[in-house]
């Protein structure tokens, strides 16, 4: 019988050799790949001709990547789609309403029809299938737009590297990246709007995940405008509704939940979670696109606030793209990954980095809540 050394013991043999066994075949793998005979003759061979083609394709998707984006942008920028959604148009027209000449024109409406933004229809052109879907997510060109400051601070990705990140537009931004707590009318009003324009995405996969009218109260930490519990409230009558964020934040929040008819349900909160202490009486609190904003040591000592504020058997939901999740690993780790860099705080984390903060914050049960888009948001939720 092997005791308990001896098994573990041969685990680590058994890793160590999985680990050598999948160096050699990546090693294997890997030379055949690079080499351009093999890469010729997967182009002829009949079988393998649409697995390289395929192959190809998203390679050069990858270089042409930023391409891509910037005729995104131009199509945004100059309200392309916005035209198209009220009906086709011809090249010279087009023109005319972007302030374009026609040859700029017809060079993005080509560009953008390859991307599937616009299509052509007879002699006009019409808004595309992914062009209408873009325009059905506000929130989305909202971010688009918001992009020139991100590709300003990854014109010298490694330069951002190596500093650490942050110091750049997208730290300016959002204001408390770099100047935590602080924060007047003025400074917090860009990263707001933003924030409250991209909301509705995240707010829908997370109030499709949970039955949030389980709860009696329900206090949302760094909520913003609101965005988020105004989405709750429209959708689940009962809960009471509590708001904490910089007295900046909450006080243009305020008008929010007046215009959905939602002032008498909502208690605002002004103040810094890092110097004071989050309101009790709440029996849920929320964290969306919160804790992936902060660095790991702010992130506990909020996580910490939290299980002190909640009751016992209170609950803590989490809501936020993740990093590692399958399907969605371009989001939380690539996308996400550098975007926090250049904002100078935070990183994405994987459910099981998450799993293991909050079991140091005392919090037990930890359980992952299914989402119909993960490269959207994740939600995890635990208990006091």
């Amino acid at each position: 019988m092997l005791t308990p050394v001896h098994k573990y013991g041969h685990m680590k043999t058994y890793h160590h050799l999985f680990a050598r066994v999948r160096e050699r075949w990546l090693d294997c793998r890997n030379r055949l790949l690079a080499d351009p005979r093999v890469q010729h003759a997967a182009q002829r061979f009949p079988i393998s001709r649409p697995i390289a083609r395929r192959r190809a394709g998203a390679l050069f998707d990858l270089v042409a990547g930023f391409t891509y984006s910037q005729i995104l942008a131009a199509c945004v920028e100059t309200g392309l789609l916005a035209l198209l959604a009220r009906g086709p148009a011809d090249a010279r027209t087009i023109a005319d309403q972007l302030d374009l000449p026609v040859a700029g024109a017809e060079r993005l409406l080509r560009g953008a029809a390859a991307l599937r933004l616009v299509e052509p229809c007879g002699a006009d052109w019409a808004l595309g299938s992914d062009g209408a879907a873009l325009l059905g997510n506000p929130g989305i060109t909202a971010m688009i737009a918001h992009h020139r400051l991100l590709y300003a601070d990854l014109a010298d990705p490694v330069a951002l590297l190596r500093r650490g990140g942050g110091g750049g537009a997208v730290s300016d931004h959002w204001h408390y990246a770099e100047s935590a707590g602080q924060g007047d009318a003025a400074a917090v009003s860009a990263y707001s709007t933003l924030m409250a324009a991209s909301q509705p995405m995240v707010a829908s996969q997370t109030l499709a995940a949970y039955r949030f009218d389980r709860h009696r109260r329900v206090l949302d930490v760094g909520g913003g405008e609101g965005a988020f519990l105004c989405a709750l409230g429209a959708r689940f009558a009962t809960p009471g509704l509590g708001l904490f964020d910089l007295p900046a934040v909450t006080e243009r929040a305020r008008g929010r939940f007046d215009s959905a008819g939602l002032g008498t349900r909502a208690t605002l909160h002004g103040g810094d979670f890092l110097a004071d202490p989050l309101p009790e009486g709440y029996d849920l609190i929320t964290l969306v696109r919160v804790l992936h904003d902060h660095d790991d040591a702010v992130a506990l000592t909020l996580l910490r606030r939290i299980h002190f504020a909640l009751p016992p058997g209170g609950t803590l939901l989490i809501a936020e793209p993740m990093a590692q999740t399958p399907g969605a690993e371009r989001s939380g780790d690539a996308y996400f990954g550098f975007y926090l860099l250049a904002m100078g705080t935070g990183r994405p984390r994987s459910v099981a980095e998450i799993r293991a903060m909050l079991h140091v914050a005392g919090f037990g049960q930890v359980r992952t809540r299914r989402t119909a888009l993960p490269l959207i948001a994740c939600v995890i939720t635990t208990t006091r």
